[in-house]
């Protein structure tokens, strides 16, 4: 899939099996994919901006929802994923910056597509998914006990 162009698609691969955290995942690839088009169809300034605020917001609210719920399971590598989500939200900080200075720029839209959308698809497919294991698996060993 060319990123730049078609954004980015939701797929089963990336569910964490569950609904409230799959949701928020599906709204962030809206948002990004909304981002990416309108960079690539040359949007005003003002629309691409409160995009770029809109998505982190977002995404500050999605990671407090997911270490919420990595605390509730006592997930043993919360302290690692957290500081993941941080750095993610330094990112986003950044590109907001990079934006608000040099206008529509080619490389804004290079960045959201090399660092944003390869970062969600990778922590959703590798981070988020050691989670639902480990969440499954508790809800395995409680079934096995009754």
């Amino acid at each position: 899939m060319d990123f730049r162009t078609n954004g980015i698609a939701w797929s089963s691969d990336l569910e964490t099996n569950d609904e409230r955290i799959d949701s928020q995942h599906k709204e962030l690839f809206r948002l990004t994919s909304d981002l990416i088009y309108s960079c690539a169809r040359g949007e005003s300034y003002a629309m691409l901006g409160k995009a770029l605020d809109f998505l982190a917001q977002y995404t500050v609210q999605h990671f407090a929802d997911e270490e919420a719920l990595q605390i509730q399971y006592n997930y043993p590598d919360y302290t690692a994923h957290k500081k993941l989500h941080d750095d993610f939200k330094q990112t986003v900080t950044g590109l907001i910056t990079q934006y608000k200075s040099d206008n529509l720029s080619v490389d804004l839209n290079s960045t959201l597509n090399s660092i944003v959308v390869r970062w969600l698809v990778q922590h959703i497919k590798q981070e988020d998914a050691k989670i639902a294991k480990h969440i499954r698996s508790l809800s395995a060993a409680n079934k096995d006990k009754k």
